[in-house]
């Protein structure tokens, strides 16, 4: 994905991307900083920068982990990130990011695959791999791994629960495999945040979110339409409430309007 982080880091311009990185992975190799530390210093050697400039440069173009703490989920507000102590392939190849997909989200074309990596001209790619060829709704052609489970429309889906911007509701060209065009606008916002939906059998059949009141948890679900009921989704929603707010006191659901 270098290219396209790359591509993103080059709406900036007055400052040398290469210089900034090294100078960044110089600074995070003496030790973890967050960014509130590296701005300061980064400034420091490049004077007159813009300094989200350099900040993008550093989040786009060096490879970096956040440091583990002891914060829920282990997400500090002010994370601290450090090497990953792996290097970037000098000769990377798209094959293994192709089959990484199709493993997750086959059949799926090439538009799928571009769609969700940002990579462009992925077609010659995949018809030069040792991948199945379907036949897919309007004439399309997929592609999958080569005896890859695929199950009948006729097999039930279980409900699941997708969090905030999940690829699965990202990674396609054509999101009507599980998106309806009339819910579009109530999962992703004008300011292109994608909330979080609950699959039943297989499509988005709402939105959902967790309120948290004491030692009160709450899943609070909007369905799309109003024939979906509380008991199509309570076991396995109650079963991920339990998941995320494992010390609260009682875990209840409600569907709302």
């Amino acid at each position: 994905l270098a290219p396209v982080l790359a591509a993103a880091a080059r709406r900036f311009d007055g400052y040398d991307a290469a210089a900034v990185v090294a100078a960044a992975e110089r600074m995070l190799a003496e030790r973890p900083h967050t960014f509130n530390e590296l701005r300061p210093r980064l400034l420091e050697e490049f004077p007159g920068a813009n300094d989200r400039a350099l900040g993008y440069a550093v989040r786009m173009l060096t490879p970096l982990a956040v440091v583990p703490t002891g914060d829920r989920w282990s997400f500090p507000r002010d994370p601290a990130f450090a090497p990953p102590g792996i290097g970037l392939d000098p000769d990377p190849r798209p094959q293994a990011l192709v089959e990484r997909y199709l493993a997750a989200y086959g059949p799926a074309t090439p538009a799928d695959v571009q769609s969700w990596s940002g990579l462009g001209g992925l077609r010659p790619v995949m018809e030069a791999m040792e991948l199945d060829r379907l036949a897919g709704p309007g004439g399309k052609e997929l592609f999958d791994l080569p005896g890859a489970p695929r199950p009948g429309g006729d097999v039930p889906a279980p409900v699941r629960f997708l969090p905030d911007f999940d690829t699965l509701v990202l990674g396609h060209a054509d999101r009507t495999r599980l998106l309806a065009d009339a819910h579009k606008g109530l999962v992703t916002t004008k300011n292109l945040r994608v909330r979080a939906v609950v699959l039943v059998d297989g499509f988005a059949a709402g939105t959902w979110q967790i309120k948290r009141s004491g030692k009160k948890a709450k899943l609070l679900l909007s369905p799309f339409e109003a024939k979906l009921s509380r008991d199509a989704v309570a076991e396995e929603g109650l079963r991920m409430l339990a998941f995320a707010e494992p010390d609260a006191a009682t875990h209840d659901l409600e569907v709302t309007a």
